[in-house]
């Protein structure tokens, strides 16, 4: 990503999440998500790690359109103001790794109206996350 695009007023989105549990966390995402962190940093005793997980995007709803989305992924209102939502290659292999890492599945897979095969699971700390797998390009939904 370009470090300065003068026709870019934002040039890149990070989401800072703050966790008890730090060593936990971080393999929960690193070794759940099988990605190699990017940086880590110390200050003042405290520890962080950078995760890179591609191009982001934020997404704003009112509480309606919240309500549809944990409907059709949950069964239900389940989700907080913050939801991670990651698109990953094989939602399969990538929901049983977080499995394995202490996800909770929330819900089973889903095939949402608009071609993706999403799932939602509950991060150790409690974040939901929506794991969603895009169809791919020439081919239908998976069903």
């Amino acid at each position: 990503m370009p470090t300065s695009d003068p026709d870019r007023p934002v040039l890149q989105l990070r989401v800072a999440l703050t966790t008890s549990d730090f060593q936990r966390m971080t393999r929960f995402y690193t070794e759940g998500l099988d990605i190699t962190p990017a940086a880590f940093f110390e200050n003042d005793g405290g520890h962080a790690v950078m995760v890179d997980l591609g191009r982001a995007t934020l997404e704003i709803f009112d509480e309606a359109q919240a309500r549809a989305i944990d409907h059709l992924e949950a069964g239900g209102r389940v989700s907080g103001q913050v939801r991670l939502a990651l698109q990953v290659p094989d939602l399969q292999n990538a929901m049983a790794r977080l499995l394995a890492h202490g996800a909770r599945l929330v819900h089973e897979p889903v095939h949402t109206p608009w071609g993706d095969y999403n799932v939602r699971l509950q991060a150790p700390d409690g974040m939901q996350i929506t794991l969603f797998q895009a169809p791919r390009e020439g081919h239908p939904a998976e069903s």
